[in-house]
């Protein structure tokens, strides 16, 4: 695979060009204020587009947030966005009313080289999620036509055969930014020889979300844990009872059939903490794996399998974690998240944190990211990267 990366448009000069940035801006607000509640996103493409203002470009950001159904919607503007861009740049963002309308030509019209415009949201065009090959190039064309060159900088959206991501980079010169080029790097490494031991820990809500990446990664692997709620799934495929866990019934028999071909790869939670109901106050109890009550359903993992987890943890040489371990947005259910993690960061090892709940768990449980030797930015890109798919952004960008 050839990519062109950033350093390659650097070196061809950019002073005075337009260079349109595919971003991944897409952070949460808060329901009541609009406040963004992590940056993270924000942060992780600086770089890409501090190196693109110190060398003169006028570079034009663009980027989703949410779902927005293909037309513009207040609650998913990127407004609060170009605000904390500014803040974090040290310099005025310029944002663009719309995507590829009026506003936004004046405004990539008006920029200075060195300046910064940030569009608003690609999802209020029905254009940028469309399945129809014409009218996601329409839009395409639209969007292409405020730049000279395309960098791809949003690694969390390569997995999206949408116009800005696939279709754009057709249109235009194209090249891989920093971020991009990094997970990109840190990723293969995991596809390819890595030291060992290497453990995966899985975690999340739904076994059928994670199945395609435990098939893929069953024969490689030397350890794979898994908790969240997915593990009672995986529990009930023992014969266990789970009381009223999240449970996927059609999904036992799969869970039965992985543990038995890989024998003594898959580690399951030995205790739980169980609870009345799924509230930050409930009454709840550590319990044994094999002895949840029939009225409680377990929202953490308990402290005897921290323990396990973390013992294995300490022999890798190579660690993925993709899922919390429990609902650690709540604090009475996030101690498994919080010892894993801290296991990982303790490690003797190369550690990725691949993306979404992780990333944002790292950072709501105050733990120090420089512990990890990567977090993903791109959850749902991370794990269709590991199980061999063609990424259509990734794809795109290659020569």
């Amino acid at each position: 695979m050839t990519i062109r990366n950033l350093d390659d448009l650097l070196a061809e000069g950019v002073s005075g060009r337009r260079v349109l940035v595919r971003a991944d801006l897409n952070v949460p607000l808060d329901k009541q204020t609009g406040e963004i509640t992590d940056d993270g996103r924000i942060r992780a493409v600086l770089p890409t587009l501090s190196a693109l203002v110190q060398a003169g470009a006028k570079v034009v950001v663009c980027s989703h947030l949410g779902r927005p159904k293909g037309a513009p919607d207040p609650q998913f503007s990127l407004r609060p966005v170009a605000g904390r861009l500014g803040e974090l740049l040290g310099a005025p963002v310029h944002f663009a009313e719309d995507t590829v309308g009026d506003s936004a030509r004046s405004t990539v019209a008006a920029l200075a080289d060195g300046q910064v415009a940030l569009l608003e949201n690609l999802r209020f065009n029905k254009g940028e999620t469309s399945k129809d090959d014409a009218e996601r190039g329409a839009f395409a064309d639209q969007l292409a036509a405020l730049g000279d060159s395309y960098v791809d900088d949003a690694f969390g959206a390569v997995h999206r055969k949408h116009a800005s991501v696939h279709d754009v980079p057709a249109r235009l010169p194209h090249f891989a930014g920093r971020l991009v080029l990094r997970e990109v790097e840190v990723l293969s490494r995991l596809t390819g020889e890595p030291e060992r031991p290497y453990v995966v820990v899985l975690g999340g809500s739904k076994v059928s979300d994670k199945l395609a990446v435990i098939e893929a990664l069953l024969p490689t692997v030397d350890r794979l844990l898994i908790g969240g709620g997915m593990c009672f799934t995986f529990l009930k495929a023992q014969g266990h009872e789970v009381g009223t866990s999240l449970l996927e019934k059609d999904m036992v028999e799969t869970c039965r059939n992985l543990m038995e071909r890989a024998p003594g790869k898959i580690m399951l939670p030995v205790d739980v903490v169980a609870a009345d109901a799924f509230a930050p106050d409930a009454a709840h109890d550590t319990v044994p794996a094999d002895g949840i009550p029939s009225h409680r359903l377990g929202l953490d993992i308990g402290p005897e399998t921290v323990a396990g987890f973390a013992a294995v943890l300490s022999q890798a040489k190579t660690v993925f974690w993709n899922g919390p371990m429990g609902v650690f947005e709540m604090a009475a259910f996030a101690n498994g998240t919080r010892g894993v993690a801290e296991a990982i960061t303790k490690a003797d090892a190369f550690s990725v944190v691949g993306g979404g709940d992780s990333a944002a768990a790292v950072r709501a449980l105050g733990l120090d990211e420089s512990s990890f030797g990567h977090i993903s930015t791109g959850g749902g890109a991370s794990l269709e990267y590991l199980e061999g798919k063609t990424l259509p952004g990734i794809a795109a960008l290659e020569n």
